[in-house]
């Protein structure tokens, strides 16, 4: 095996790490930024829209 194809196969190898990590590091940030956007939102459970309030009786 010759120099040139070793380095092409270590040059591959260390582009898909670097693609993995800035994939990892991306869904990181995406995540940290779904928590925050869950834990700003008001915590009130809201009413149903017609539950309680309409009565359709058809006879």
């Amino acid at each position: 095996m010759d120099i040139n194809s070793i380095m092409s196969s270590n040059l591959l190898q260390l582009q898909q790490t670097v693609q993995m990590s800035v994939l990892q590091n991306a869904m990181n940030m995406e995540t940290v930024a779904a928590v925050e956007l869950l834990e700003g939102m008001p915590q009130a459970a809201a009413p149903h829209p017609y539950k309680g309030s309409v009565v359709d009786i058809q006879a």
